[in-house]
């Protein structure tokens, strides 16, 4: 193992960027799989749980790493690129152990887990080795945090209560800088306790991002799970399209409760989307695309596209519409690309910029016809208006997609290359 540091935090070790000897990124560190042992015996380190490109999660054995520094991991060359599986006797650090509360041996206080650090031993094996703890905190403000300490890993006891009085708040502060779609697969990795005390712990901005991203049987199992009243508030800060559709897996009556939860202006939304059928243009669209008047400045439009929690899709074109300018608008007029926003004069009109030869469609217009029309015109969203021209919505490229990609997707395995090797010859090893 190269360089001098032979102790790491494994908290600190997630996301870390993985390399092949030549430099090139193999993926990102996920978890840390270990395997618990009988007493105070220290854990033994198996491996490594690395996202590469597609979102599949490998396994990587510590025989295959050759550097662990500050930053990176670097590995020898030869990456088994067959789907990670747990196996009953292995335990995943970031998922499993940390916010675990157990106990010091000493003296019975229990304690709350925040780290663990692994080391490597004379037989070049790794090995958990210490713990970083916190005790109940006492008194008010910053005091309230109780002590923290590194302890030796049989200086505690308590980890083979599963899931125990397990909270999320490292967890989630170890990947706090995961994408919305990452911590997704991350939730839908987990076991259905863990995976809902982390959905509990988020916010209820990330946590509706994060349903967004969730296969809907996880969406449902989590949404039924949440107090009614959050419940509704998760839903109204999803896209109003994904809200309609995780609305729609629900009994409806239970639907019907959260609507009456819901603000009136964000369940009016809807309800109009549930009167559609999944597999039409009406109930794929998104209600809230970008919407301006026609006297609005190129200035104006290009400020509501920089929108950071808009997807490219929906930032790509401005939907100029006669006033009210909340769906359903005004008389529809036409789109302004972000393209043509760019090569204008910022005090320019939208009016001025608006493409005219994108026809818009009907509500009803099913998949497969929205599909062809999507491919045929190179487009990445289109307006939805109703018989009147008034502007109901839109459809982007990422909906359609979500609907024609089969329910398993992301189950599935991508690819089919089981290895990959990268100067050096061998089979792989296994977990």
């Amino acid at each position: 193992m190269s360089g001098a540091q032979t102790r790491v935090f494994i908290a600190r070790l997630a996301d870390t960027a993985v390399f092949d000897p030549i430099g090139d990124q193999v993926g990102r560190v996920r978890d840390v799989v270990v395997t618990l042992r009988i007493g105070r015996e220290a854990p033994r380190v198996l491996g490594l749980v690395v996202e590469v490109p597609g979102r599949r999660r490998i396994f990587l054995p510590m025989t295959r790493v050759t550097s662990i520094d500050a930053g990176h991991v670097i590995t020898t060359g030869l990456v088994n690129m067959r789907r990670f599986e747990q196996r009953a006797t292995e335990t995943l650090v970031l998922a499993e152990l940390l916010d675990r509360t157990v106990s010091l041996v000493e003296d019975g206080t229990p304690v709350t887990v925040e780290d663990v650090a692994m080391d490597q031993q004379r037989n070049r094996d790794w090995a958990v080795t210490r713990v970083f703890v916190r005790r109940p905190g006492k008194g008010r403000g910053i005091r309230r945090r109780g002590e923290a300490m590194t302890v030796h890993w049989d200086a505690v006891t308590g980890f083979a209560l599963a899931e125990e009085g397990q909270g999320a708040a490292n967890l989630l502060a170890t990947f706090e800088k995961m994408n919305a779609a990452d911590l997704a697969t991350l939730l839908h990795e987990l076991s259905p306790k863990r995976r809902l005390e982390v959905a509990a712990a988020l916010d209820d901005e990330t946590l509706a991002d994060v349903l967004e991203e969730l296969p809907e049987d996880d969406q449902v199992e989590i949404l039924g799970k949440l107090a009614d009243e959050r419940a509704a508030d998760v839903l109204e800060a999803m896209q109003p399209d994904d809200a309609a559709d995780l609305l729609s897996e629900l009994p409806l009556h239970e639907a019907e409760k959260f609507l009456l939860l819901m603000e009136p202006d964000e369940s009016a939304p809807l309800r109009r989307l549930l009167a559609y059928t999944d597999d039409t243009a009406g109930g794929m669209m998104t209600t809230e695309p970008i919407i301006l008047p026609p006297d609005a400045t190129v200035a104006e439009a290009l400020a509501r596209v920089r929108a950071p929690e808009l997807s490219p899709a929906l930032a790509a074109q401005v939907y100029v519409c006669r006033p009210p300018m909340e769906t359903p608008t005004g008389k529809f007029i036409g789109i302004a690309h972000i393209q043509r926003l760019l090569r204008e004069q910022p005090s320019a009109l939208v009016s001025g910029v608006v493409d005219s030869t994108i026809e818009p469609l009907q509500p009803h217009v099913t998949l497969n016809e929205l599909t062809h029309y999507l491919a045929t015109y190179n487009l990445v969203a289109v307006p939805i208006v109703d018989e009147n021209d008034h502007l109901l919505g839109a459809v982007t490229v990422d909906d359609v997609l979500d609907h024609l990609l089969p329910e398993d997707w992301r189950d599935r395995d991508r690819g089919a290359l089981e290895t990959i090797e990268v100067g050096e010859a061998g089979a792989p090893d296994g977990p």
